[in-house]
């Protein structure tokens, strides 16, 4: 077996069978391996790598357009069954080959993260808890399946959770509060079915970290993310600086809009931090940018061209290789992500559009996520170019920044001035609002990976999560839909299918709006910074990649209070528009 015989493509092969891969492996595991010939087998086994983990992304990709799909879902299990658990066994027999090379970083300077990345792999692997795993990964599908079939009646139609959320931004508090309360009760009817995919998916990730001894899964979750550059102390030391500085600018905030709106409270259909809808003021309807795909690609494609053609080049790419799959349906699952192709070195992006502002920004988000996939594939190895998390979120929010000038139509974009005025506002807004909530996330799962025992009840996660809350999210009339708010960590996907990831979105927003501070006075520079450490992939530390974006790698009260004031200040001047 040779790597000239590679196929062209994933679906030459049936990628639900490990056979389809296993003899590439083998080969690599039988091939001499020395100093001088180490390059050549990392770059099969990058090869490799990128086949295989592109037939993953497809899989899920086809799977999450259509929950309902049986054969989609069970090529997704196949994969996830038959393919997943060989391939991270004969993953670990080739780290372990290389790592006992003992290959200096004079001999490799370019590999030393990757080094030291494979070697904290290769010493926590357990091929016990390979099975656990995959358990895992089936119970978050049971959990996107359960989500994402959600739906009912509405005005005659049916209409799914996406769909409902158009009603959230109505300016008739009445419908907004219809469609919340609507939501709600759905949530709430698959509350014991959510409560025991969570409490099984506690016990397995208590074995987990058991059987790859380690204190609890906080402590496995922290290495295997490879947080080598910040520890839980400082979480919480975030945690307290939003605390100190976001949460008063946050109920300046609310108290602007209920002085706005005339109202007596806010109650929870005025702001839903899980959705990041927060109540609009001033004259006119909510925000519709757009109507379809085909009208979101063509004046997102027009705003990326106006601050830098080469990156709506690659826009166009993806839109020119159906590459985009944006509209909500029925049976699509929820959310939206971006998602790496790297044997075709392509990203694919996935949302729910259903016509709103909200849509713009996540197509701004994800799009950052794909110039980040699209810059850094120059790298030899496939490992060299996934960047840490906190710094991929970095890619994302800055583009959501960096595209905010562009936004008017005689840019090619979606508003009149007044409209993209309003825009920024709502954005720069959601921002400071979002942090409090980034921190209840953060927080309820430290709680949880730390109290093992107290976090088996459902009852107790619900009372530590309502504890958050009320230290968090002020000012907000809830009245008697408690059990709505108590449950609010059932609405997260993240504490479901990605234990431990959120912090990261917190850590990226301070240095996007670093990277949008510094584009204020010198928009080609920052411009620039931030396209050159996108391709850096993860050939950097964390602070590095922080620094070469123009960015510091610190989340303090000192840090927040300047970017909060100058939030402020920003959305004072747009008020004035």
């Amino acid at each position: 077996m040779t790597f000239a015989a590679l196929p062209a493509a994933i679906d030459e092969i049936d990628a639900r069978e490990w056979a389809s891969f296993e003899p590439y492996f083998a080969e690599l595991m039988a091939r001499p391996l020395t100093h001088d010939n180490a390059r050549q087998w990392l770059e099969d086994w990058s090869a490799l790598e990128r086949f295989l983990w592109e037939s993953f992304s497809w899989t899920y990709i086809q799977k999450s357009l259509d929950t309902t799909d049986k054969a989609r879902e069970q090529a997704f299990l196949d994969i996830l069954n038959n393919v997943y658990p060989e391939a991270q066994k004969a993953a670990q027999v080739l780290k372990e080959r290389l790592l006992a090379l003992e290959i200096t970083p004079e001999e490799m300077p370019d590999m030393t993260l990757v080094l030291r990345d494979m070697r904290s792999e290769a010493e926590m692997f357990r091929a016990e808890n390979i099975p656990l795993q995959t358990k895992l990964a089936e119970l978050d599908n049971e959990y996107n399946k359960l989500t994402g079939g959600l739906k009912t009646g509405w005005d005659g139609e049916e209409k799914n959770l996406s769909q409902l959320a158009v009603f959230l931004n109505d300016r008739d508090r009445t419908v907004r509060q219809c469609a919340w309360e609507t939501i709600a009760d759905l949530w709430l009817g698959i509350r014991p079915d959510l409560d025991k995919i969570y409490m099984e998916m506690l016990e397995l990730r208590r074995q987990v970290a058991a059987n790859a001894d380690f204190p609890d899964y906080r402590a496995y979750a922290f290495r295997e993310k490879g947080r080598f550059d910040y520890t839980p102390e400082d979480c919480f030391t975030f945690h307290e600086a939003i605390e100190t500085v976001v949460v008063p600018a946050t109920r300046r905030i609310l108290a602007r809009k209920q002085e706005q709106l005339g109202y007596d409270v806010l109650r929870p259909w005025d702001w839903i931090p899980e959705r990041g809808i927060l109540v609009q003021t001033g004259d006119g309807e909510p925000l519709k940018p757009y109507t379809g795909q085909n009208d979101l690609i063509q004046h997102t494609l027009n705003i990326f061209n106006q601050l830098d053609p080469e990156l709506s080049r690659y826009y166009a790419i993806m839109a020119e290789e159906n590459l985009l799959d944006l509209d909500t349906r029925p049976g699509k699952a929820m959310g939206g992500y971006c998602s790496s192709l790297p044997w075709r070195q392509r990203p694919f992006i996935f949302m729910n559009g259903v016509g709103l502002h909200d849509d713009v920004q996540t197509m701004l988000h994800e799009s950052g996520h794909a110039f980040h996939d699209f810059e850094s594939y120059a790298q030899p190895f496939i490992w060299q170019a996934n960047p840490p998390l906190e710094f991929a979120e970095v890619a994302s929010m800055s583009m959501e920044l960096l595209a905010a000038p562009y936004l008017t139509k005689e840019n090619g974009g979606f508003y009149t001035s007044a409209e993209a005025a309003r825009a920024r506002i709502e954005h720069l807004e959601g921002i400071i609002v979002f942090l409090p909530y980034m921190a209840v996330v953060d927080a309820f799962q430290h709680w949880v990976y730390t109290h093992p025992d107290e976090a088996m009840d459902p009852t107790n996660c619900d009372a530590a999560w309502d504890n958050l809350w009320q230290r968090f999210i002020p000012d907000v009339a809830w009245g008697e839909l408690v059990d709505t708010r108590m449950t609010g960590w059932h609405r997260k996907l993240h504490i479901f299918g990605s234990p431990f990831y959120y912090i990261e979105y917190g850590m990226a927003q301070v240095g996007a709006l670093q990277v949008w501070r510094n584009s204020l006075t010198d928009r080609a520079g920052a411009l620039a910074a931030y396209r050159h450490a996108l391709s850096l992939g993860g050939t950097r530390t964390l602070p590095e990649l922080f620094t070469a974006v123009g960015a510091e790698f610190r989340f303090d009260t000192a840090m927040l209070t300047d970017l909060v004031g100058l939030i402020e200040e920003t959305i004072a001047e747009l008020e004035k528009a």
